[in-house]
C-alpha cells in the first residue's frame, strides 16, 4: 500500500509532466549546510562583482523555512528551452538561447501557479510560494539535492539525458512529500568548459568568478562602458553567453523544446550583423516585447553590440 505522502508525491510529479516540465524532484526543506561555507567564500572573493543583492538575505538563501512558514518540501522543476534553430548569420552579435522567446519568468510562473491550484484542489489546504529567480533561493543547490542532475564544472546543473539547456524553478510548500536524492557527478576529467571560456571566468572546476562571466558583463553589469580588460574577449556575445554549454559533451542530448511561448519572434534569428548595428529602439521594442532581453534595455544592448564589434 502506498502512503498518502507517496501518493501525493506521485500526483504532483505527474501534474508537472502535464504542465510541460521534463523533470520534477523533491527535497526536504532543510538548512543547506554544505552551501553556507561555499557561498561565504564566493562572496568574500568578490566573485559576485557588482551584484550587491547577492550579499543580502544570506540566511534566507540557505534556509527555505525562512521564506515559507512551516515549509516542509522544496519541489524543483526543470523546463527545457533548447531551440530548434539558432541565429542564421554567423557574424551577427549573439544572443543566449534562453532569451530567444518569451521571458521565462512569466512562462514558468504561469505553470507553477497552475500546479499550486491543482495541489490545493486535489490534496487540500497547502500553503507555499512559487520561485522563479525572484527571491534568494539557491536553485542549483536544490536541483542537485533533488536529483535533477549534478553540478558541472561550469556550475550549471547537467541532466544525464537532457544536458543543461533548461530553466530551474521551485515551489516551496508546507506539505510533506517523499524526498529524492542527489545523483553522481559525471564530469570526470573533462575540462572543455574551462578551456573554452574566453574570459577565464571558470577560475577552477566548480567555481565561477561571476565578475568575469560574459553573461554578467552583458546583463547584470549596468556601467555605461564595459571593462576594457574584456575587449576582444567577448566572442561576439551581446546578451548572455552559451559557450560553456555549447562545448559540453552532455548537451549532445539536448532536444528542441515544445513550449510555444519560447518560439522566437519571426525576424529574430534572421537579423544580420548589419541589422544589429543599425538597431533602432522601435525594432528593439518589437523584437523583445515580452522578452528577458528587456532587462538590459535598448541602451544596454547597444552598449554590448558596440563593445563586441569594436
Amino acid at each position: 500500500m502506498y502512503s498518502s505522502v507517496e501518493k501525493n508525491t506521485q500526483r504532483i510529479k505527474n501534474k508537472t509532466k502535464d504542465l510541460g516540465f521534463f523533470f520534477c524532484g523533491i527535497s526536504k526543506a532543510d538548512f543547506l549546510e554544505g552551501e553556507a561555507a561555499h557561498l561565504e567564500s564566493w562572496l568574500k572573493r568578490n566573485y559576485h562583482g557588482k551584484m550587491a543583492y547577492m550579499e543580502n538575505h544570506f540566511d534566507k538563501r540557505l534556509d527555505p523555512r525562512l521564506l515559507v512558514d512551516d515549509a516542509k518540501t522544496v519541489v524543483t522543476v526543470l523546463l527545457n528551452y533548447f531551440p530548434e534553430n539558432t541565429q542564421s548569420d554567423a557574424k551577427a552579435p549573439k544572443l543566449s538561447k534562453y532569451a530567444y522567446g518569451e521571458d521565462y519568468h512569466f512562462v514558468i510562473k504561469d505553470k507553477l501557479n497552475q500546479l499550486v491550484a491543482f495541489i490545493q484542489k486535489e490534496i487540500g489546504d497547502v500553503a507555499g510560494r512559487v520561485f522563479v529567480d525572484s527571491a534568494p533561493v539557491m536553485d542549483k543547490a536544490w536541483a542537485k539535492n533533488s536529483g535533477a542532475g549534478w553540478l558541472g564544472k561550469n556550475t550549471n546543473i547537467i541532466h544525464p539525458k537532457n544536458g543543461s539547456f533548461f530553466f530551474i524553478a521551485e515551489l516551496i510548500i508546507d506539505l510533506e512529500l517523499e524526498p529524492d536524492g542527489p545523483i553522481k557527478d559525471y564530469c570526470g576529467s573533462c575540462t572543455r568548459c574551462i578551456d573554452a571560456c574566453p574570459t577565464e571566468a571558470i577560475v577552477e572546476p566548480y567555481i565561477v568568478d561571476g565578475s568575469k562571466c560574459i553573461s554578467y558583463l552583458t546583463i547584470e553589469l549596468k556601467d555605461a562602458i564595459l571593462p576594457q580588460e574584456f575587449h576582444g574577449k567577448m566572442d561576439n556575445w551581446m546578451f548572455g553567453c552559451d559557450i560553456c554549454q555549447d562545448v559540453c559533451p552532455w548537451n549532445r542530448f539536448s532536444k528542441p523544446n515544445t513550449e510555444n511561448r519560447f518560439k522566437p519572434h519571426d525576424d529574430l534569428l534572421h537579423m544580420t550583423k548589419n541589422d544589429w548595428i543599425e538597431l533602432t529602439i522601435e525594432v528593439f521594442g518589437d523584437l523583445f516585447k515580452n522578452s528577458a532581453v528587456k532587462r538590459t534595455k535598448f541602451d544596454g544592448l547597444k552598449r554590448n553590440i558596440d563593445f563586441t564589434l569594436e
